[in-house]
């Protein structure tokens, strides 16, 4: 486990212990790796002991979170140039791809750009990858992949039926890495995150345009923001809100460490990132509310296009094959969002 600590008034959850399969120290290169989650992924990595390369166009990341003595390749991860001079100057062993557009209600108004940033690009990755030998990739997919469920929790076999270009996008890259493990000696594992949050004392939040609901309700707290916009109340919940399953950033990076030592056993397949719990918006304003011991205001406005009314994961598969069990709970990911946005590192 990364021995960084996470805020104050946390309690830091269970170690993991890892161990690698490989016979050689693994080198890594995480496109996106200046970005939230791809920060906090890094910092894991160096701490259990690998040597990493960062790729990103600093377009949704911050080079203030780029640890300190990285690699740091700041272009398109879909630049030719940029992958070729990469995988010509370092042993690149496996690939973290976490690099994306990631904003749902922007797939429906822009979805050629979603296409492009997201399946185009992946494809130049791959097959800069395969040229030069690199034969393992972590993807980040998305609980966007499964669209409107059909049975809570949702399980990896659950079917796929996106219903917004953002997820269909994630979908594609996932059919094209299964077809490429088919034809060639390719490994690969997609994590389907659902919603990510939280901070630790070194990474956080910080992206220009904000959409994600707990570090905007962090900033209401603070008087950033006037109000919270809840959008939709006519939803078949408890409340009529939408309903999402929060998964603290380090939990995430931990399974990520958990999949490279197990990628030669366990390769080639799908996970779930999530708790087995849904929060409707509500809930998550009144616990916030509670937890940061602030009022927080909010008016309803009209549901967002390409949003599912629920979206809780089961988490069964990852812990029984990768050991992996989340570590902090929504009270735990509201404060150290909430101590993050108080205070930010970058």
């Amino acid at each position: 486990m990364s021995d960084e600590t996470l805020f104050p008034g946390h309690v830091i959850g269970p170690t993991y212990y890892f161990y690698t399969s490989f016979e050689e120290h693994l080198t890594l290169l995480l496109t996106g790796g200046a970005g939230y989650i791809g920060s906090v992924i890094a910092r894991h990595c160096i701490d259990a002991g690998y040597d990493i390369i960062i790729l990103d166009d600093l377009s949704e990341g911050n080079a203030r979170s780029l640890p300190q003595g990285v690699p740091f390749y700041h272009a398109d991860y879909g630049d030719k140039e940029t992958l070729v001079a990469i995988f010509s100057k370092h042993r690149v062993d496996a690939v973290i791809h976490l690099a994306a557009s990631s904003s749902v209600p922007h797939s429906v108004i822009e979805p050629e750009l979603y296409y492009r940033n997201n399946v185009c690009k992946t494809i130049t990755l791959l097959e800069s990858m395969a040229s030069h030998g690199v034969k393992k990739m972590l993807f980040s997919s998305s609980a966007a992949v499964y669209g409107e469920p059909r049975y809570l929790p949702v399980d990896e076999n659950h079917p796929a039926i996106p219903i917004n270009p953002y997820g269909k996008s994630k979908l594609f890259i996932e059919d094209i890495l299964r077809d490429m493990a088919a034809a060639a000696d390719f490994q690969f594992i997609a994590f389907r995150f659902f919603c990510a949050a939280g901070a630790t004392q070194s990474n956080g939040e910080a992206r220009p345009n904000e959409t994600h609901l707990i570090p905007l309700v962090a900033d209401c707290a603070l008087g950033k923001r006037e109000r919270m916009i809840v959008y939709g109340d006519t939803f078949p919940t408890s409340d009529g809100t939408g309903v999402r399953d929060y998964i603290h950033v380090a939990d995430i990076a931990q399974a990520h460490l958990l999949a490279l030592a197990k990628i030669n056993v366990l390769s080639n397949t799908a996970y779930n990132i999530g708790t087995d719990s849904g929060y409707t918006t509500l809930e998550v304003i009144k616990l916030a509310a509670k937890v940061i011991g602030r009022n927080i205001p909010y008016i309803v406005s009209t549901q967002r296009p390409g949003d599912p009314a629920e979206l809780v994961a089961s988490s069964g598969k990852i812990r029984a094959e990768l050991g992996w069990k989340p570590a902090y709970d929504l009270e735990q990911i509201i404060l150290s969002a909430w101590q993050w946005r108080k205070n930010p590192r970058y």
